[in-house]
């Protein structure tokens, strides 16, 4: 038996947040495993587009598609996060969050190379434990991979017992 074909980066650039959108959360978990850890801590700086994908429970029936059309709604409040570089190893970050009255950043993260929760190779982390953050956000971790040029992807977790479980996957997107 051979083995599987691996799929390049350049391959993947039909990929946007609404290919994204249409994909379960067995094909994002494929696809996240195929992707490349950002080249520098600044290939993330700026404003990226946000987008909810798919929760991990329900998988299927209409309360996981309620939460897939949320995540899709012009109204939903998660625009994205912003990303800053403080050197070659660290960064920091913040959620940007739309209340339509009201535009605002909350959550602020700590950013670093390391390996991946899900399957141990190199990934882009998104550490929640910061001081002036609620504890209940403080157990947050997320993770990215590149998956087509400007967009990235990965799980959001949430720490049980000091070990994080992937809850849903999310995108962010430079397009």
């Amino acid at each position: 038996m051979s083995a599987p074909a691996q799929v390049t980066l350049e391959e993947t650039s039909a990929l946007d947040l609404a290919a994204l959108r249409c994909m379960t959360f067995k094909e994002l978990e494929a696809l996240y495993h195929t992707g490349r850890r950002p080249s520098t801590m600044a290939s993330l700086d700026g404003d990226a587009k946000g987008a909810m994908l798919a929760w991990r429970h329900p998988a299927s029936g209409p309360f996981a598609a309620l939460l897939r059309a949320m995540g899709r709604s012009r109204g939903f409040p998660w625009m994205g996060k912003s990303f800053k570089s403080l050197n070659s190893d660290n960064g920091e970050g913040i959620n940007r969050i739309n209340l339509q009255i009201w535009k605002t950043r909350w959550f602020p993260f700590g950013t670093r190379f390391d390996a991946s929760f899900l399957d141990g190779k190199p990934t882009f982390v998104l550490d929640y434990a910061r001081p002036g953050n609620p504890p209940f956000i403080r157990q947050i971790v997320d993770e990215v991979r590149e998956v087509a040029p400007g967009l990235y992807m990965g799980p959001a977790a949430l720490k049980i017992g000091g070990k994080p479980r992937p809850i849903l996957f999310f995108a962010i997107s430079y397009r």
